[in-house]
């Protein structure tokens, strides 16, 4: 348990992100972390390198609507101080802190607290005895710290930890994964560490945590991009809204256009996404700019619109055709009826909720 959210087991696969704004400055952080929740974002989590950031932190972990994690680096005293300020996870790894007191000292804070931990394990940040046995890093290296380091949870009898194994290379990262699955039973959190910008970022972190819970690895996720934050909670959802495991918010399927097309595909769908990010339930839109495979693919979604000739197309709700629309206007026309149906989703499933209550 993160806070109120559970990791693993049959729990819904979270997605998370990390503030970028210095810690110490409360009101700063406290927006950053806003965004991320109207974004979507499961669990957040905050930097603590020094006492000023802890201090701040027990403002920020009291006005946040979600869990945070507190990252802790080397400082046993930090992950101490954020236990106590609200900090629902440590992020933290036990052998890097000191001696065996002060370990003990951060898992019975922990403990106190109803803190959990996770071990975050780094290709580039390994300890200097792995890289000299192995003489690079590599998933065996990445493997034996995580199990290094989470041995020394389980001598103290704390058992409430998930772990990572992250590099910036996706197959690296895989491999590490893969291991580490077979080795250990605990929730793991994935992630292709400082994958780097928007689009490249993106598509590392899709091939490789794509690749991995495609096999059945991972119980949350963090996109790792040079990037706003608010992205990597976007970013996140889009994975598992292709791979069917999470949905949130208006899937929209369009095609890439071509001359055929009826209206300005491109265009259309860029207003549309920006116009619905505001729908969080989950539903179907289809924007095809011709009839060729328009509609064949408005029969799968909730609301379609196919374009045709005379400066009009079809609308289809539900899968069946109901009427043409003018390309002008066809914008707000269809951002109300995609409203409209979310608003009907939303209430078929709050009576289906009461009914089984």
């Amino acid at each position: 348990m993160v806070g109120s959210v559970p990791v693993g087991g049959d729990a819904p696969i979270t997605v998370q992100s990390m503030t970028n704004t210095p810690t110490s400055d409360a009101a700063a952080t406290l927006e950053q972390i806003r965004q991320l929740e109207e974004a979507g974002a499961d669990i957040v989590r905050v930097s603590c390198p020094d006492e000023a950031s802890t201090t701040a932190f027990r403002t920020i972990a009291r006005e946040s609507r979600v869990p945070l994690v507190a990252d802790i680096h080397f400082h046993y005293k930090r992950g101490i101080e954020a236990a106590e300020a609200g900090a629902a996870c440590l992020r933290i790894n036990p052998g890097n802190i000191g001696s065996a007191d002060r370990v003990r000292d951060v898992i019975q804070a922990a403990r106190d607290h109803g803190c959990s931990m996770r071990i975050g394990v780094n290709a580039g940040s390994l300890e200097k005895e792995l890289l000299e046995k192995y003489g690079e890093p590599c998933p065996e290296a990445m493997v034996e710290s995580a199990l290094n380091h989470a041995r020394i949870l389980q001598d103290h009898d704390f058992h409430e930890f998930k772990i990572s194994v992250k590099a910036s290379d996706p197959f690296l990262t895989v491999a590490a994964y893969q291991q580490l699955a077979e080795a250990i039973d605990c929730p793991l959190h994935l992630g292709v560490t400082e994958a780097g910008p928007l689009r490249s970022g993106t598509i590392k972190s899709a091939i490789g945590m794509g690749n991995m819970l495609w096999a059945g690895i991972g119980d949350t996720i963090r996109v790792s991009l040079a990037a706003d934050p608010v992205e990597e909670i976007k970013v996140g959802f889009d994975i598992l809204k292709s791979l069917g495991l999470r949905h949130r918010g208006v899937n929209i399927i369009a095609c890439p256009s071509c001359a055929r097309q009826g209206f300005n595909v491109i265009e259309t769908v860029g207003i549309l996404e920006e116009r619905l990010a505001h729908v969080t339930t989950p539903m179907s839109l289809s924007i095809i700019g011709c009839v060729v495979n328009g509609p064949g693919e408005a029969l799968y979604t909730d609301v379609g619109f196919t374009g045709g000739g005379a400066g009009s197309g079809m609308v289809y709700v539900n899968g069946k055709m109901a009427h043409k629309q003018h390309n002008d206007g066809m914008i707000d026309h269809i951002v109300e009826l995609v409203e409209a149906k979310a608003a009907e989703l939303d209430a078929a499933r709050m009576a289906a909720l009461q009914a089984a209550e």
